[in-house]
């Protein structure tokens, strides 16, 4: 199964997260939506049969692991 990660948006350090999309290890976004929390984000992607990635971090770098974990 294909890895998505679920990015917090607005990317970077300031301000509230208005969001989350879904996207691959490259960048390209699955979807042009943005979803309010990331259990609706993790819904979807499941639905759309991925293995979902969340951000344990607020800058997320796709290239290191340990930005991300699995979710459940």
């Amino acid at each position: 199964m294909q890895n998505v990660y679920i990015e917090p948006m607005p990317k970077g350090q300031w301000g509230p997260i208005d969001g989350y999309a879904l996207e691959f290890h490259d960048g390209t976004r699955i979807t042009q939506q943005v979803y309010r929390s990331e259990r609706l984000a993790v819904d979807e992607i499941k639905l759309r049969g991925y293995s979902p990635l969340l951000a344990k971090v607020r800058i997320t770098d796709k290239g290191v692991e340990e930005h991300w974990q699995a979710a459940k």
